[in-house]
């Protein structure tokens, strides 16, 4: 019995579908396209997740009608959450921009064990964060710090203040709107204002309407020529909208910060700020020298409040990157205040506890460095190991970032980095490095089930083995953790429960046939004896079944497997013609079978297989139109109601349909390995439905 029995019911075309799940396990669940296998895995998922999605898979036939049944899954309760590969996970979260896995940090470095290194690190670090915490102020204070800095722009070669920064533009040629022109006194209310940018430019915008009379273009008062008019240009003549706005937003900046600057400071700033003309080289040396010690300040406040294992992770010598670190604002005489000392002191005084502390620190980082080095090498190997052996030429890379790690896509034949590398892989290539990554990731997330929607079909057989390796066998896989898989491919079968099973043991595979019936799912257990050889399928077939057409029908095929297309399987072909006289056909000839030749077939099939063998019985049999109807509705096994099919009705009305049945008839596309159709429905529904179809009564008629 499995340990999770799945019950579901009343979604999409499926209304009813039982399956069970080894907990622990890897669940193959194999069936043709088209059965709901997508439609089951949804349902599932949308259960565990509890995401409201159950709700869309309703079926069509039951919308808009009251009382019709919703979508219901049961016995998967104990199960809370659940990962799914499909083409989705491939869009959401493989092959970022600028990473092959979305938080790839998260996946493959970030662990319960790096967790904890985090914390005992960050505790010795905790003293200084704590400094920061305690002042309210200091993010704002900062905050104008950078402000103000870049309000100097870039030096130039000289060291100068550029012209061209908001510094020189606010205050070069003199505050304007503390010495305002006596032209403009009128307007002296606006331009002290708040916001004096805001007037400045709302008063330039309306200049042009002044020559379209004499009337005020804002109130329509009268002007006097001689100076209104003139008083009103003069503003746009006399200011700049922009370096009023810079001017303005810089006063503001320089008053929040005023007690953060030395007294002396202050007053210079007072003298620079308000000045009537055009700043002496004295005073840009004083800014030049103010934006130094800013420099200075935010440098060593920024080193401090973001220390963390990252910023320290790069450094030789830990204690060579704390000392400097130290605030001395002697070195920095304008920002040399009581408020300033207040926020530096207690920032101080956890540095040099840190600092008494650096050699446990050293070992700690260095410890953690090693850990993470081990992490990145295993998952880089693995990985790298997998692309190798199923014949891609790229490879990975896990690479440090400034606050976390990101893994890289690398070509063999390039030195750099792919970046959006779901330009440059192959459909195959996308799908089979996403699985790998969906299983570390998996391995991160640890979920209740595993989900694997059709994931290798599309593959080549050899890349096919790699992925399965990979996923259930290697050093890192997923041995252990239930996993679902649900595919129409029968290959991973024949892999995990036969041909390589020893390998597969460790994730105790099992594996089912799933067949819908009138919306009815069922499963059928595969087990190892049942992936036979089609030609064993078939001698077995013809010594289990009662019926001598069936019998005939797998023999045809036996002699076909084996290429033996000599008088026995021209006796069989003619048979299923219905052809009283036998024939042989081939390259060479085209003509009737002699009685010896009849008799000698049918003596070795006699002797050899059907013991009854009776060409001119079974070909009155055959002929019978009614009699091989009966037998198309007696039996239940979609593989012998096709064949009984072709030999009524040898033409299907659709191309399709008849390719599918004709090939069902030969060999051309069947593969050395499968299961046996008379246990297993590997007919589509649709297929015998069809047949059905053609041989109705009605039609019939």
């Amino acid at each position: 019995m499995p340990d999770i029995a799945v019950l579901i019911t009343n979604c999409n075309s499926v209304d009813r579908a039982e399956i069970g799940l080894r907990e622990g396990a890897l669940n193959i669940k194999y069936g043709p396209n088209g059965i709901g296998k997508s439609t089951i895995a949804r349902a599932i998922v949308s259960k565990i997740r509890a995401d409201g999605r159950l709700e869309n898979l309703a079926q069509f036939k039951g919308r808009g009608k009251s009382g019709a049944p919703s979508p219901q899954v049961e016995g998967i309760d104990e199960l809370k959450s659940a990962l799914v590969f499909d083409d989705d996970y491939i869009q959401q979260f493989v092959f970022q921009k600028d990473e092959v896995l979305k938080n790839s940090f998260e996946v493959f470095i970030r662990t319960p064990e790096y967790l904890a290194e985090m914390a005992e690190i960050d505790e010795l670090l905790a003293g200084i964060r704590q400094a920061f915490s305690d002042n309210q102020k200091i993010g704002q204070v900062i905050s104008d710090l950078k402000e103000l800095r870049d309000a100097f722009g870039k030096p130039s070669k000289t060291g100068a203040i550029p012209k061209s920064s908001k510094i020189h533009k606010a205050f070069g040629s003199g505050n304007k709107l503390e010495n305002i022109p006596a032209a403009l006194k009128p307007f002296e209310t606006f331009i002290k204002s708040q916001e004096p940018a805001k007037w400045v430019n709302w008063q330039i915008k309306g200049n042009e309407f002044l020559q379209l009379g004499d009337a005020c273009p804002y109130c329509a008062s009268p002007l006097d020529q001689a100076g209104s008019k003139d008083a009103a240009l003069a503003v746009e003549k006399e200011y700049d909208a922009t370096a009023v706005g810079h001017l303005s937003a810089l006063r503001a900046i320089i008053n929040r910060l005023g007690s953060y600057f030395s007294e002396r400071c202050r007053e210079n700033l007072d003298k620079v700020t308000k000045a009537k003309v055009e700043l002496t080289a004295q005073e840009n040396s004083f800014l030049t020298g103010l934006k130094a010690d800013i420099d200075a300040l935010i440098e060593k406040l920024e080193g401090l409040r973001t220390m963390s294992f990252f910023s320290l992770r790069d450094v030789e010598e830990v204690a060579d990157r704390l000392t400097p670190l130290k605030i001395d604002l002697g070195l920095m005489d304008k920002l040399d205040s009581e408020e300033t000392r207040k926020t530096v002191d207690p920032i101080n005084q956890q540095l040099d506890g840190l600092i008494a502390k650096v050699g446990n620190l050293k070992g700690k980082i260095n410890r953690h460095k090693a850990r993470i080095k081990k992490a990145i090498d295993e998952n880089q190997s693995s990985i790298n190991a997998f692309l190798k052996s199923a014949g891609y030429k790229y490879t990975v890379e896990i690479v440090p970032e400034p606050d976390s790690y990101k893994m890289k896509l690398v070509h063999q034949d390039l030195a750099n980095h792919i970046e959006a590398a779901t330009r440059h892989l192959s459909y195959g290539e996308k799908n089979a490095f996403a699985l790998v990554l969906f299983m570390y990731q998996v391995l991160s997330e640890k979920p209740d089930l595993v989900v694997l929607d059709d994931p290798i079909s599309s593959f080549d057989k050899n890349k096919k083995f790699a992925i399965l390796h990979e996923l259930f066998r290697g050093k890192a896989s997923l041995r252990g953790r239930t996993t679902l898989m649900l595919t129409h491919d029968i290959e991973p079968a024949i892999d995990v429960i036969k041909s390589t099973s020893a390998i597969f043991q460790g994730a105790s595979p099992s594996a089912s046939f799933l067949s819908s019936r009138a919306g009815v799912v069922c499963e059928v257990p595969i087990e190892r004896h049942d992936i036979q050889t089609f030609s064993k399928i078939c001698a077995d077939n013809v010594a289990a079944l009662n019926d001598s057409i069936c019998k005939a029908i797998y023999l045809r095929r036996h002699y076909e497997l084996h290429g033996d297309t000599e008088l026995e399987y021209n006796l069989l072909a003619s048979l299923f013609k219905g052809r009283e006289t036998p024939t042989i056909q081939s390259g060479t000839a085209n003509r009737d079978m002699t009685a010896e030749e009849k008799n000698t077939a049918e003596s070795n099939i006699r002797e050899a297989f059907i013991p009854d063998f009776d060409y001119d019985a079974l070909v009155s049999e055959v002929t019978n139109v009614d009699a091989i109807r009966a037998k198309f509705h007696a039996t239940t096994v979609g593989y012998e109601k096709i064949q009984l099919f072709r030999i009524i009705n040898a033409e299907h009305d659709d191309n399709v349909i008849r390719k599918f049945i004709n090939e069902a008839y030969h060999i051309e596309n069947e593969y050395v390995m499968q299961l046996n159709p008379h246990k297993f429905e590997i007919i589509p529904e649709y297929i015998v439905a069809e047949c059905e179809r053609m041989l109705a009564p009605t039609r019939a008629q």
